[in-house]
C-alpha cells in the first residue's frame, strides 16, 4: 500500500509546495547549499526528516562521540570558529556549531521538520521534480539536492534470537540512536563492532558497568591521539590575530594530504602508521594473547583508519572481554558465540550496543527516484553500481545533485572540504541552465563514464583495493564506490569549473 493510498480519503487534498530549488538534509551539505543558494539570490526549501538540524551530528549522541577531524578543518571555510575546545571537538560542540550557522544565515525559516522524503520523479512535461514524502506532502521544484549523505541509515545485523532478547526486558539500540533512558551502569553490555564509534564508546562506559563484551570481528588500526583543550591563550589568537586561523587550517590539512599521498599514491609508506598502530597497543595492553587479537593483519588504511589515546586502555580494563567468535544467535539471556570448531558460548548481556555501522554502499535505495520516461535510478544503479559525474550528477537524471555522493568520501582528510567543493559545483550548474535560458541540464554518458573509468582506474592502486582487507567503502562486488580516487586538491580542481561541453542542456 502506498502513502497516498493509506491517507484520510476524506481530508481535502494538499497544495503542493513548490519552490526553485528542493535540498534534502540539514547536516552539513544541506546548510552549506542553502547558504551557497542564499549568497546568489536562488530560492529554495529544505526538507529534513527529523525535528532539528545537524544531520549526523543530530543523530548520534551516544558517550564520548567526537570527530576525528580536528575542528578548524571541519568546519565551512567561510565560517570559522576561534574557539573550539579541543583539537577533535565532541558532538555536542559540533552541533552547536551547526545550529548558530543556521540561526546566523536564517535558514529556519527555509526548513520544513519532519518532511521524511521517499520519493521522487521527474515530470517530462513540467520538467520539473515532483518529490513526495512520507506523510503525504508534494513538493515541486526544477532543482533536487540530496544532502543526505551516506552515514545516515544504521546497520543492524539480523540474528537469530533477537526478538527473544528484546521480549526478555533486555535492552539493544545502535549507537546513532543511543537510548538515554537506559541505565547502563552496573549492567553487563555487549558492543558489536570495533569500529570508529565503538573507540570512543568502550573507554566513556567501561568504569560504569559490571562487566563489558566487545564482540570483533576485524581489528582496527588505531593510533595515538591526545586531545587535550585548547588552551584559551591560543582560542583568544585565532579570535584576534589575523590569519592565525588560517595557518592552523592549512596546516591541518597538508598534514592530512600527506596521509592521502600515502593512500593513494604509495601504500608501502603506510607501514609507518602500522609501527606507530602497534606501539598503541603495546603501550596499553601487556597480555601477548590479546595484542594478537587486537592486531590487524592488513595494510593500515585498508579500511578506516582510527585515532585513540584511551580505546586500549579500556580494553586492558579487567570488566573487558574481548571476543572474536562469530556471533551465532541471540537468546532471552543473552549472546551466543561459536568458535572455529562449532564449540559454542553463552553469554549473559543486559544491554546491547550496536555500533555496527551504517548502510553506505546501498543508501540510495531509500529513496525512490524516477527520470525521465519512469526510468528508476535504484534500478540503474542495482544494475551497474552506483555511479555520478563527480559524484555530483548523473547522466539521464535532469537538475539532480547528490552531495557526498558516489565515490566522494574521504578515508584521510575532512569531508567538509569536499562537500563545499561540490556546492559551488551545483550552483555554478544551476546558474549555467538560468544563463542558458533553459529548463534543465544532463550530464552525457559519455562524460560520466569516461570519469569513472579514470576514477576506477586510478582506486586499483590504492590501499582500499591492495591493503588485503574488505570494507564499508566496497559495494557487494568488491568495487569501491565510496571514495574520492586521489588527493583533495584534485577534487578541488576536478570541480572548480563547470564544463558545459560535459552536459546536455534543454
Amino acid at each position: 500500500m502506498t502513502v497516498a493510498e493509506s491517507a484520510d480519503t476524506t481530508a481535502p487534498p494538499q497544495t503542493p509546495v513548490r519552490t526553485r530549488t528542493l535540498i534534502i538534509g540539514s547536516g552539513f551539505s544541506g546548510l552549506g547549499m542553502a547558504i551557497e543558494l542564499q549568497r546568489r539570490g536562488v530560492d529554495f526549501l529544505i526538507l529534513e526528516k527529523s525535528d532539528e538540524i545537524g544531520g549526523t551530528w543530530r543523530d548520534n549522541t551516544y558517550p564520548g562521540c567526537a570527530c576525528d577531524i580536528p575542528s578548524h578543518m571541519y568546519s565551512f571555510s567561510f565560517e570559522p570558529k576561534a574557539d573550539w575546545s579541543h583539537m577533535w571537538s565532541f558532538q555536542p560542540e559540533i552541533q552547536e556549531y551547526l545550529l548558530g550557522v543556521t540561526a546566523k544565515y536564517g535558514l529556519r525559516r527555509y526548513i520544513e521538520f519532519g518532511a521524511h522524503v521517499d520519493r521522487a520523479h521527474w515530470d517530462d512535461a513540467e520538467m520539473r521534480w515532483h518529490v513526495f514524502t512520507k506523510d503525504g506532502r508534494e513538493f515541486i521544484a526544477q532543482f533536487l539536492v540530496s544532502g543526505a549523505g551516506g552515514l545516515h541509515i544504521p546497520l543492524i545485523p539480523e540474528f537469530e534470537g533477537y526478538d527473544d532478547f528484546l521480549a526478555s526486558g533486555r535492552a539493544a539500540f545502535h549507537s546513532a540512536q543511543w537510548d538515554h533512558s537506559v541505565d547502563i551502569a552496573g549492567k553487563k553490555v555487549a558492543v558489536i563492532g570495533t569500529g570508529a564509534s565503538a573507540i570512543q564508546i568502550v573507554p566513556e562506559i567501561v568504569e560504569d558497568v559490571a562487566e563489558l563484551q566487545l564482540y570483533q570481528r576485524t581489528p582496527a588500526w588505531v593510533m595515538p591521539r591526545p586531545n587535550n583543550p585548547i588552551p584559551e591563550g591560543m582560542q583568544r589568537a585565532f579570535a584576534t590575530v589575523p590569519g592565525t586561523r588560517a595557518a592552523m587550517r592549512a596546516g591541518i590539512y597538508w598534514i592530512h594530504e600527506t596521509v592521502g599521498f600515502a593512500m593513494t599514491k604509495q601504500p608501502k609508506l603506510l607501514k609507518i602508521g602500522e609501527l606507530l598502530g602497534k606501539w598503541n597497543i603495546r603501550r596499553s595492553v601487556k597480555d601477548p594473547v590479546l595484542r594478537r587479537k587486537l592486531t590487524p593483519d592488513y595494510r593500515a588504511g585498508c579500511k578506516r583508519i582510527l585515532n585513540s589515546d584511551t580505546y586500549y586502555r579500556g580494553i586492558a580494563d579487567p570488566r573487558t572481554e574481548v571476543i572474536t567468535d562469530r556471533i551465532a544467535r541471540f537468546t532471552a539471556r543473552g549472546i551466543v558465540t561459536a568458535d572455529e570448531h562449532g564449540r559454542e558460548t553463552e553469554r549473559e548481556a543486559d544491554v546491547v550496543v550496536f555500533a555496527t555501522g551504517f548502510h553506505v554502499t546501498d543508501s540510495y535505495t531509500y529513496v525512490d527516484i524516477k527520470g525521465p520516461g519512469g526510468e528508476d535510478l535504484v534500478d540503474r544503479w542495482n544494475r551497474e553500481g552506483i555511479s555520478a559525474l563527480r559524484g555530483i550528477t548523473v547522466a539521464g537524471m535532469p537538475n539532480l545533485f547528490f552531495l557526498l555522493g558516489p565515490n566522494t568520501a574521504l578515508g584521510h582528510n575532512s569531508v567538509v572540504f569536499m562537500i563545499e567543493s561540490q556546492i559551488r559545483y551545483a550552483a555554478k550548474a544551476i546558474a549555467a541552465v538560468e544563463k542558458k535560458g533553459v529548463q534543465c541540464l544532463t550530464p552525457t554518458r559519455e562524460a560520466q563514464d569516461a570519469y569513472n573509468d579514470e576514477l576506477q582506474d586510478d582506486l586499483r592502486g590504492t590501499v582500499w583495493s591492495t591493503g588485503g582487507c574488505r570494507s564499508w567503502y566496497l559495494d557487494e562486488h568488491g568495487v569501491n564506490r565510496t571514495l574520492w580516487s586521489g588527493m583533495t586538491w584534485q577534487y578541488w580542481l576536478a570541480t572548480r569549473r563547470f564544463k558545459e561541453s560535459e552536459y546536455t542542456f534543454g
